[in-house]
């Protein structure tokens, strides 16, 4: 076993097998991994092994098909057989609202490239002849979808990675990992100690017994699964092809052939964490004990969706552990707080998304960042703020939902309230209908007496559409007040402050007194973030993003720190209010003894203000694209500062509003959102963030080449504001864009414009037809849309309310 390795990647199952053959895929070949016991000895080997596209998130999508697609490649380089089945696949819809579902996963299929299509309940009859199609609407069919053998795979994977160099020691159980100044690790094990430069952690249900070798939580949990293969069934093997999978969502089940039988696996209601206190490290091929009790209900839907299950007698029962994470999905990248620790864990659906995992983590490690968005999986998604108390609730909840409509305006209950600000209860006397962001309580809207307390789930407009009307109302006519807590906040100081700024941000970094907006990008020129700067002296910044990043920007900023910088994360210690609308400078005017007239207060100025018993941070800047102010103070003055601007605001007609009506506010503006418009998937040419560029400054920003050479040649596609001819049902997400008959573009986000009254929709198209009134289609929930490309705002055209 050698003692130094480039690359020690602690883990033999499917996911750590990949990771090392990707990393000797991309060219590093001094690389080694290390298992406890043999190959696949923790989840891998009892897997059922099917494999899917299905996922609600289109680049966790694209990473599955990336993952099926490897493995005719696997088995072509190693000549071992990965026992691939693709069979296709059908997931049933039993109700409008999955129907609804599967219709929406299809149209972002379309520019996708993926060939899915929706099939009638006859049509289902045909593919999958075992189903019984009574109150069936409709199905999803997947020529992708097919199972495998889970020990073949992971043993391509090996051998494949063993041929590019790498080095597999098996038997060999990691007992310490020790982090040296340098930021390289001692990997402590039983047969010796490896100086690794880098350490991932692929312990599957080992990942958080080995996270805490290196001081660090990593929010995931095993649960127990169940499966159940049958005798020899004469309608199966008597077919003259494999029959294919069918997932029946209200049955919370998958089916498959198996061999001359069928294998059928559950989701129930009443699951079961495993190992709430650790998994033993004694476990490995052992299965649990059966448990019939808990999937009796499950087995009795099953036993009337597939009739022939019930004469069928079983073979085997396959009881074990594998793990989620709160979300379901994976845990992978760079862990904040360590130099050279990577994660490549909680992969529950490892032979869908496995190969996607470790050319994601490969090209993280080799290239510096990979080549797509991958946010949903990003380990620092979840901050630093989870504990296992959370994590647990939450992993049930994802677990019982597994199979459940996923609807764009859902917020699941589970672990909640964990976080709030001073203003919850406050608020929640006020009608707050409360969603959560980053484990933070957050007002989406205020429902009025008589209305319901509870969003109703639904691709459709839902029953917050009057309340979030008013609100709109208010702000667009008097004036509405906003928590700010749910922006990320950090402060930069240092005499080298101003020259790091200006190489990490690509924008200006502006004078003492003055704001910027500016974009963040990586070394590709992709978007990774979208900032304001608020300069507060020659020596200390305020910069402010989006909540959910915080581990994800800090994490950069400490991989770029150098010279006299400091950041500090200020999020949940410095908050405070927007204010806007017309009667906002009235309402701050009445608070403070300063002067905020327009002149003596600039749009884009920052000041430091007497509010009240407070001294106050406060920007002339809104998202919501009204005349508006930020007000920051010390989280302890939170609550004083409500009650002035409140008791202040009401000659102003001052009222609360939330996430639902900012989120309508900005599209009169056409803003564009973090993870929606902006994203690593996206450029600042193609965005128009490049308009916030300063290609003028000397510095070399991180993405400048780019970024440049985008400038020069022009992107490809274009972001665009459509006015939509909708139904009930408004742009979410990733809805195909049609152009003269075919898949042209796609739609980042919309929603509806209760100024305008209007459907609106953000979206890419081709640059060369991306010109003011282009008609064009949108496929929303199946029904084609007409649209057309607006360029003109809905709101203060010429800005003279937001800037005067």
């Amino acid at each position: 076993m050698n003692t130094t390795t480039r690359v020690c990647v602690i883990g033999g199952g499917v996911v750590g097998a990949s990771v090392l053959y990707h990393l000797t895929k991309l060219g590093w070949s001094d690389v080694m991994l290390l298992e406890r016991s043999d190959l696949t000895s923790g989840s891998t080997w009892h897997a059922a092994g099917g494999f899917h596209t299905l996922n609600g998130d289109t680049n966790m999508a694209a990473l599955q098909g990336y993952t099926i697609r490897l493995y005719r490649e696997l088995e072509e380089l190693t000549g071992l057989s990965c026992g691939l089945h693709h069979v296709g696949g059908v997931t049933l819809a039993d109700t409008q609202e999955r129907f609804d579902m599967l219709k929406a996963e299809r149209a972002k299929h379309r520019f996708m490239g993926l060939e899915t299509e929706i099939l009638g309940p006859e049509e289902i009859k045909q593919v999958a002849p075992i189903t019984n199609i009574d109150g069936i609407l409709g199905a999803l069919y997947d020529p992708l979808d097919g199972h495998l053998d889970p020990s073949g795979t992971t043993h391509a994977y090996a051998r494949a990675a063993r041929m590019g160099g790498a080095e597999i020691t098996t038997h060999c159980k990691v007992l310490e990992t020790n982090p040296r100044v340098d930021g390289t690790w001692d990997v402590v094990t039983e047969k010796g100690t490896i100086h690794a430069e880098h350490v991932v952690n692929a312990a599957g249900l080992w990942a958080r017994e080995v996270g805490a070798m290196a001081g660090v939580y990593l929010p995931l949990h095993p649960m127990e699964h169940q499966y159940i293969v049958t005798d020899e069934i004469a309608e199966i093997y008597e077919r003259a092809t494999e029959h294919p999978h069918v997932m029946d969502p209200a049955g919370e089940s998958y089916l498959r052939q198996e061999g001359r039988g069928l294998c059928i696996g559950f989701y129930e209601q009443p699951c079961k964490p495993w190992a709430v206190n650790g998994t033993p490290w004694s476990f490995g091929h052992e299965l649990l004990p059966d448990d019939f009790d808990k999937i009796e209900d499950s087995i009795a839907f099953a036993y009337r969706r597939f009739p022939i299950l019930e004469t069928a007698g079983v073979k085997s029962v396959i009881h074990g552990p594998f793990t989620f994470a709160p979300d379901g999905n994976p845990l992978v990248g760079p862990v904040p707080g360590l130099r050279n620790y990577w994660s490549a864990c909680g992969v529950m659906a490892g032979f869908s998304q496995g190969g996607g995992v470790g050319l994601t983590l490969a090209q993280w490690m080799v290239d510096g960042t990979p080549d797509r968005d991958v946010f949903a999986m990003d380990v620092a998604r979840f901050g630093r703020i989870l504990t296992p108390g959370y994590t647990l609730p939450k992993v049930i909840e994802n677990y019982r939902n597994r199979f459940s409509v996923a609807y764009p305006n859902e917020e699941l209950p589970a672990a909640r309230p964990f976080r709030t600000t001073p203003l919850y209860d406050a608020f929640d006397r006020m009608g707050a209908v409360w969603g959560q962001q980053y484990g933070l309580e957050v007002a989406n809207y205020f429902a009025e007496e008589g209305e319901a307390r509870y969003e109703t789930p639904s691709f459709r407009r839902s029953n917050a559409l009057a309340a979030t009307a008013r609100e709109v109302k208010a702000v667009r006519e008097a004036v509405g007040i906003n928590e700010l807590q749910n922006f990320g906040k950090y402060l930069v100081t240092g005499r080298d402050a101003r020259g790091w700024l200006d190489r990490v941000m690509a924008g200006r970094v502006p004078a003492p007194g003055r704001l910027s907006l500016t974009p963040m990008l990586n070394r590709n020129g992709r978007l990774i973030g979208d900032f304001t700067i608020s300069c507060l002296s020659e020596t200390e910044f305020q910069l402010t993003a989006s909540y959910g990043a915080q581990d994800y920007h800090l994490r950069w900023f400490e991989n770029w720190l150098e010279g006299d910088v400091h950041v500090r994360n200020v999020s949940d210690t410095r908050t405070g209010f927007q204010i806007a609308g017309p009667n906002a400078r009235a309402l701050l005017q009445e608070v403070t003894r300063a002067d905020v007239g327009a002149g003596a207060f600039r749009f884009m100025d920052v000041k430091t203000l007497p509010l009240g018993l407070s001294t106050a941070l406060v920007q002339r800047v809104s998202y919501t694209g009204d005349l508006g102010y930020e007000i920051y103070v010390d989280a302890m003055e939170h609550r004083a500062l409500w009650d002035l601007l409140w008791q202040a605001g009401q000659a102003f007609g001052l009222r609360p509003f939330g996430m639902r009506a900012m989120m309508s506010l900005r599209l009169d503006k056409f803003f564009g959102s973090w993870l929606r418009e902006y994203s690593p998937d996206y450029t600042p040419a193609e965005t128009g963030l490049d308009r916030f560029i300063s290609f003028g400054k000397p510095a070399d920003f991180i993405g400048r080449a780019a970024a440049e050479a985008e400038r020069t040649t022009g992107p490809a596609r274009k972001l665009c504001a459509f006015e939509v001819d909708a139904a009930d049902a408004d742009v979410n997400a990733y809805e195909p864009i049609w152009l003269d008959g075919s898949v042209q573009g796609f739609c980042t986000s919309g929603g509806y414009s209760h100024h305008a009254g209007k459907s609106i929709a953000l979206g890419f198209v081709p640059t060369a037809r991306a010109e003011d009134g282009l008609e064009v289609e949108i496929e929303i929930l199946g029904d084609m849309r007409p649209a057309r490309l607006i360029t003109t705002p809905l709101f203060d055209a010429d800005g003279a309310r937001m800037r005067g």
